[in-house]
């Protein structure tokens, strides 16, 4: 096995790096494969429930990616379609384009409270090769000091303020984005972003992870 695989850890130890399990399994979009199965046969969540012995509930969140399904929960899906289990896993074919509707966005709260600081909707469904994520952000401005902070990976960070301002720190240094600006970064720098307090902001950020 080549020594370049891209989920060993690059400082060289035996390893998984945990942020490329993740960008494989995201790759993969297992979720949208079932929801794609499921809505060809015009099929509820119900009843797919019924056929493979799993709740509706559990299943929505198969298919919105925000759990993880097991080898054998997955043999159940494939074999109510008479598909193999390879199905899940192997490559598609490129798609002249692919939508997603504003209603099919998850929105991801990064606090608990009615009136998050940082709101993120991830668009990553929409690009098959798993290494670019698009994701819309809003910042709620608020007296908390509360701040979002990207992970550090091997990569480029892509900002587009779609309403502003939004604050970006980078190297203990602040940077006012206003409506329209963008910012390009080193997905390797330390940063983060916030709006001012009492102010609402928007942003797409879009992140493109180098090939190991």
């Amino acid at each position: 096995m080549s020594e370049k695989f891209a989920g060993l850890n690059p400082t060289g130890a035996d390893t998984v790096d945990p942020d490329q399990v993740e960008t494989t399994i995201q790759g993969k979009q297992i979720g949208e494969r079932i929801r794609r199965l499921r809505t060809r046969r015009s099929m509820g969540l119900v009843e797919l429930g019924t056929r493979t012995g799993l709740s509706a509930s559990f299943l929505s969140q198969l298919e919105t990616g925000r759990v993880v399904p097991t080898v054998r929960n997955l043999a159940r899906i494939a074999m109510t379609f008479g598909k193999d289990l390879s199905y899940f896993f192997r490559e598609d074919q490129p798609a002249p384009f692919r939508i997603m509707r504003s209603t099919e966005r998850i929105r991801l709260h990064r606090a608990s409270d009615a009136t998050p600081s940082f709101v993120s909707e991830s668009m990553h469904s929409l690009v098959s090769d798993g290494q670019m994520v698009p994701c819309l952000a809003e910042f709620n401005g608020s007296d908390r000091d509360e701040v979002f902070r990207p992970k550090i990976f091997d990569g480029v960070e892509f900002t587009f303020v779609l309403q502003g301002p939004v604050i970006l720190n980078t190297d203990n240094e602040n940077t006012t984005l206003q409506t329209g600006d963008v910012a390009w970064l080193d997905g390797g720098r330390k940063r983060h972003y916030c709006c001012p307090a009492g102010t609402h902001a928007k942003a797409m950020i879009i992140t493109r992870h180098n090939k190991s």
